[in-house]
Parts: C-alpha cells; structure tokens; sequence
C-alpha cells in the first residue's frame, strides 16, 4: 500500500469515527432530553400509542393497497407523456411550431400550478359535470390530476437531458443518412434517458407519496384512513403508522436514486 492510499484509508477511518461518534451523541440527546418535557407523556399518549398503533396498522396496511395501485396505473402514463412532451418540444422543423408551443404551455401550466389545486379542479370539477358511473369516479380523475401534473416534470426532467447531448452526435447521425426521428430514437433518447434516470427516479419518489394527496377528493387510502381511525381513537398514532409504512417504501427508493446517481457521476469521470 502506497503512502498516499494509506493517508486516505486513515482519513476514511478517522471520518467514520467523527460521523459514528456525533450520530450517537444526537440520538442520545433525543433520547435523555426529550422525555424530560413537560409535556412528553400527553404526546406520548396521542401519538405513540402501541396498543392503538397495533389495532390500526393492519387496516393502514389495506388502505395502502389503493396507494399502490394508483401509483402502479399513474406512473406508466407519466412516463409516456413526458417522453412526449419531452419529445414535442425538440421538434425543429418550423412546420412542429403550434405543438412545440402546445407543449410548452403544458409544462409552464401545470408545473406553475400547487398539486393539490389541480387535484382539486379536476377531482371535483370534471365529476362535476354528471358524467355517468364509473366516469365520475375520483379515482379517475384524481389519478388524471397526477399524471398531468408530473409529466410536466418528468419532460422538462428528459429535456433536459436531451440538450445535454452535444449537438455533434446529432449532426453525424443525419450525416450518416439518419432522419430526424430515428436520429432522436437511436442516438439521442438512449443517452439521454439514461442520464436523467437519477432525476426521473426521485420524482417517482415524490408521486408516491403525493398518492396521498387524492384522499381530499375522496379515495379511501392510507391518509384518509389514518384520519378515519384518528376519528374513531381520539388519537394521532394512526397518522405515524401511515409515515412508517411510506418510510418503508420511500427510504429504499431514495437510496436507489442515490446509488444511481453515484455511478453516473463516477461513469462521468
């Protein structure tokens, strides 16, 4: 082992005790300080109760199902759309100009727009209109709501990567006798998806957890049915029991999108 890669083994070292040691050092503070609150047993009560928490946990468990599958019927067509758009607005030919505006009105609208609002005009404004069943379901609308919201980012999210292709691939694609479309499908989107799949991978992140959000226009799902057994407990816990089923599943997924983005750079150089 050389001098300098022993230097550094040592720092390693020495930066894992400081990080280990200071860790510790917080937890037990949280641990000897808190409870020594005036209040710490009436929070205790309200909302870290394990006998509440084992009764409702189960039923949080079910709702989440529905959570799942909006996510698992959202996420496809997020992905399609903002390829899409993403795709529209690279358009060249003066000829694509109204869909290259289209598309760019789309992305300025709905990412200028709070999630909630458009779940809210669309989960009670097009139901509104007396559509017969099931096309006045929430969870239609509500789903829709999502979709448009985030594949406004997840374009925006490829188009960037797109023009982050140097230009010179694409003019030695069309040098070769590759049209425009096969140029973009070949050359351009493969790298370009690639690099934004860190990006993309958060985003998906943070849908999983603004599924929640369709409980203000009706679905019963794991945030709404928290609410239901707050109600019927007089009791927070249920609400916790909700952020630790989401922090079982958004936790790994956040560290996959580190893990992801990680290797980018080190592929970078």
């Amino acid at each position: 082992m050389t001098r300098r890669a022993a230097h550094q083994a040592q720092a390693r070292r020495k930066a894992l005790r400081i990080g280990a040691g200071s860790t510790i050092a917080v937890f037990a503070a949280v641990v000897v300080f808190v409870p020594m609150a005036p209040g710490w047993p009436a929070v205790q009560r309200s909302f870290f109760n394990a006998e509440v928490l084992q009764r409702t946990f189960p039923g949080l468990l079910d709702a989440f199902v529905l959570d799942v599958m909006i996510f698992a019927w959202s996420a496809p067509a997020i992905a399609i759309l903002g390829l899409l758009v993403a795709i529209a607005r690279d358009l060249r030919s003066p000829a694509f100009f109204p869909i290259r505006l289209l598309a760019t009105v789309y992305t300025d609208v709905f990412r200028g727009l709070p999630v909630i609002l458009v779940i809210y005009l669309i989960g009670f404004g097009i139901p509104g209109l007396g559509l017969p069943r099931p096309w006045n379901s929430p969870y239609i609308w509500g789903s829709l709501a999502l979709v448009l919201v985030y594949s406004a980012y997840v374009a925006e999210v490829i188009r960037s990567g797109i023009d982050s292709i140097h230009r010179s691939q694409r003019a030695a694609a069309l040098s070769l006798g590759l049209g425009h479309g096969d140029t973009m499908r070949f050359v351009i989107l493969p790298q370009a998806l690639r690099n934004v799949l860190p990006a993309n991978m958060n985003l998906v992140v943070a849908l999983q957890k603004d599924v929640a959000l369709l409980s203000f226009v009706g679905p019963v799902e794991i945030f709404r049915q928290a609410g239901v057994y707050k109600s019927l407990y007089a009791n927070f816990t249920p609400y916790v029991g909700a952020a630790l089923i989401f922090l079982i599943i958004t936790i790994p997924a956040t560290r996959y999108a580190d893990y992801l983005l990680q290797k980018q750079r080190q592929r970078q150089g």
